[in-house]
């Protein structure tokens, strides 16, 4: 097995994957070999096959509402924002724009758009499309895209190709913050909402011709009309949804696919060559969510923390894939700085608080996600160890939070063990703590937090970070990070890097992602 550390991988988590898998010897030639060009001519009418692990969801691909790691990921080929970031480099581009936005004043920016742009069914792109994409999801006020844009106060149209933004106050992020609206034609969207939530039109280098809801296989093609700088370089892409891990690895190891994404660390050492493994660190993280009906006292909150035994759930249970959260952002982001408050197991510590929080029992629900199946008793074993009865359930993922989000689930919980990753919408400070912070979805229908004092708190924190700029913002959001550390309405347990497993012969300039699922923006084939 060759293991690759693509761009922005440090030595030491890379010699921290290697030790854990036991390869001894060959680094630095595995390394070199990943760079290499040549072997067989990337075929401009071929295909790229991949295995997906997550579930195609019901609420379909309209990016004003989609916010599932698949369809996110689907988006990222057919859709385009004014400007984007790229899933590999994390770099800000002019995608929709000719350029990127032109700042008149603070509060002023106007955003010319690509000349010719198209839509893939012939449709040019206008101003009016770009106004009417932002317009219903800030009219509307559509979480979690409308809470990741509220510095902005109009958004018009100065003629056919040119949209003015007016913003409420300064906000130095709107480049990076501008590509979480992905444009879409307002004719098509307004004849038929519903048939465009499932068969979604975009100006992006592919578009979508089955959307997988009957063969769980999505399809994509070339879009001819595009002109942008990411062209399609296959004809043809087909995603296979194979959420259970040994579907997806034996689909690897076969050749049925060319990329999985999410391989669990037990398989990583079942591939050969020319299949190589990326595990980049990235935001992505495992977390508890309180139900603060029930753990309303923080000190209860704080005692579920410090039960559990954190070397051994990055260590063992994820194989070294992960890092202990010391922060609210990974160590490496450019905002990264040791919170306030740090957890690591001390028993007696968590069981005195829990003690002092009156709590007797703990109703724990996990999600049945493959990739942390290892953590699942770990954690159940460390807060049993407090001497409380605790009670365990486990669920698919959008049947977890159907439930909690239900009448009768509400309030039949106290912790619930998941993953996320908003950083597939960007990953700056702000948005990424906006995302459980600030969304209706996660601070009222979820942890029944709004209005104590805490979300006050880290509200007002996060209002005054986003009029800053430079240090000055990067300093309040960590003043931000710390406070979330005390309160821990949810916490990330720990960051985790992400698993790829990728055909290098097959698959040309491939760019593994430490985002969830991936992306093949860039990536020919020699396949057909």
């Amino acid at each position: 097995m060759a293991i690759t550390t693509p761009a922005g991988t440090s030595r030491r988590n890379f010699i921290r994957l290697t030790g854990t898998l036991g390869v001894a010897a060959g680094l630095a030639a595995s390394v070199a070999a990943c760079g290499k060009k040549g072997g067989k001519a990337a075929n401009k009418d071929g295909v790229i096959t991949a295995g997906i692990s997550y579930e195609l969801g019901t609420n379909g691909y309209d990016p004003a509402t989609t916010s599932s790691a698949l369809t996110i990921a689907a988006n990222w080929h057919t859709m385009e924002g004014l400007t984007d970031i790229h899933p590999a480099t994390r770099e800000v581009y002019a995608a929709l724009a000719a350029e990127m936005p032109k700042k008149v004043d603070d509060t002023t920016y106007e955003v010319t758009l690509r000349k010719d742009a198209k839509f893939s069914n012939g449709s040019a792109v206008t101003a009016e499309d770009v106004v009417y994409s932002f317009e219903r999801i800030l009219v509307k006020d559509l979480p979690p895209y409308s809470n990741f844009l509220p510095f902005i106060d109009k958004v018009e149209a100065k003629d056919a190709s040119t949209v003015t933004f007016k913003l409420k106050h300064a906000f130095v992020l709107l480049p990076e913050r501008l590509s979480v609206v992905k444009i879409v034609p307002k004719a098509v969207v307004e004849a038929d909402p519903k048939k465009f939530t499932y068969n979604p039109v975009g100006s992006g280098p592919y578009k979508m011709t089955d959307n997988g809801a009957a063969k769980q296989v999505i399809v994509f093609e070339r879009n001819d009309h595009y002109n942008g700088p990411y062209p399609a370089l296959v004809k043809t892409m087909k995603w296979n949804i194979m959420p259970d891990d040994t579907t997806r690895t034996n689909a690897m190891t076969s050749g049925s696919v060319q990329a999985i994404d999410a391989v669990p660390a037990a398989n990583l050492p079942t591939f050969k060559e020319p299949i190589k493994v990326s595990a980049l660190q990235g935001f992505s993280l495992l977390f508890a969510m309180f139900n603060n009906t029930s753990f309303s006292n923080v000190k209860a909150r704080q005692a579920v923390l410090y039960a559990l035994d954190y070397d051994k759930i990055c260590k063992d249970a994820m194989a070294g894939l992960a890092t202990p959260a010391t922060c609210f952002v990974q160590e490496g982001h450019p905002a990264y700085r040791k919170a306030k408050t740090v957890y690591s197991k001390d028993l007696d510590k968590a069981k005195a608080l829990l003690a002092e929080a009156g709590i007797t029992s703990i109703r724990m629900l996990c999600s049945d996600h493959g990739w942390f199946s290892g953590v699942r008793p770990v954690i159940r074993e460390n807060l049993e160890a407090l001497g409380v009865t605790v009670s365990y359930d486990e669920k698919k993922s959008s049947d977890l939070y159907n439930f909690i989000e239900s009448k009768d689930g509400a309030n039949a919980w106290d912790v619930v063990i998941a993953p996320g990753d908003p950083s597939v919408f960007g990953e700056d400070g702000d948005l990424l703590m906006r995302w459980w912070y600030d969304t209706p979805t996660w601070i009222e229908n979820r942890m029944h937090w709004k209005g104590s004092e805490g979300q006050k708190a880290i509200y007002a924190l996060l209002e005054e970070g986003a009029k800053l700029e430079g240090d000055q913002q990067i300093a309040k959001w960590q003043e931000t990070f710390d406070k979330i550390s005390e309160e821990v309405p949810l916490y990330p347990i720990f960051h985790r890097k992400s698993p790829i497993a990728y055909n290098s012969s097959t698959l040309k300039d491939f760019q593994p992602i430490k985002l969830t699922a991936l992306s093949f923006l860039g990536t020919g084939s020699t396949k057909s």
